[in-house]
């Protein structure tokens, strides 16, 4: 059911799977505004929240080099707050993106049933490349049931197009915790090599 539920998970929930969760909200509205559509709707097509697989760092804010990332870009980190993944989060998603396979991997243990839908961040970006965008369903109509119908459809190609692969080193994130600003930078760009792409396919 609408709308479209994007989960990001890493290892604290408060450096690299909330960048995603704000870059990704942010890709979409900036995506609305190019249609001439109001960005104000962009959370009731797309929902892009976070978790982390441990909770030491349970109710923080974001760590301050990554809001400094998503807000030098133009999101906002307003009203974050780190939590512990849980299993209903995975229930309620229709896309699990994981920093690394080591996450991607706790995910799928936690809750096989969501295997096809749960991806290493950097593996889902290069999968986008391989799917045929003619082949969803129509993306004119910016409505909740669009977007949501053109999403699940563009997971299960996704998963289709990784049958018989595995993830590459390369798709991982690297743990940014601790070091400086241009090493958030760097993992906030590649973030972007993602969501980008992905706010694209779902509002062409």
């Amino acid at each position: 059911m609408p709308p479209f539920t994007v989960l990001h998970v890493c290892m604290g929930n408060i450096c690299r799977s909330p960048m995603a969760e704000r870059l990704l909200a942010l890709a979409v509205r900036e995506r609305l505004t190019r249609r001439a559509q109001d960005p104000a709707q962009a959370d009731g097509l797309v929902h892009s929240h976070s978790a982390g697989t441990g909770g030491w760092h349970a109710g923080e804010e974001m760590n301050p080099p990554a809001a400094r990332q998503v807000t030098g870009r133009g999101g906002d980190v307003e009203g974050f707050a780190a939590r512990k993944l849980r299993s209903d989060h995975i229930d309620a998603a229709d896309l699990v993106l994981t920093a690394t396979a080591d996450q991607q991997e706790y995910v799928v243990a936690l809750r096989p049933d969501a295997a096809a839908r749960t991806f290493v961040l950097g593996e889902f970006g290069r999968l986008l490349a391989a799917v045929d965008a003619a082949a969803l369903p129509p993306g004119d109509d910016a409505t909740p049931e669009a977007v949501y119908a053109r999403g699940v459809a563009l997971v299960a190609a996704a998963h289709d197009a990784r049958v018989g692969a595995s993830t590459l080193p390369t798709d991982d994130l690297d743990d940014p915790w601790g070091r400086g600003d241009q090493c958030f930078s760097r993992v906030a760009d590649e973030i972007e090599e993602t969501v980008h792409p992905l706010a694209g396919a779902l509002l062409p």
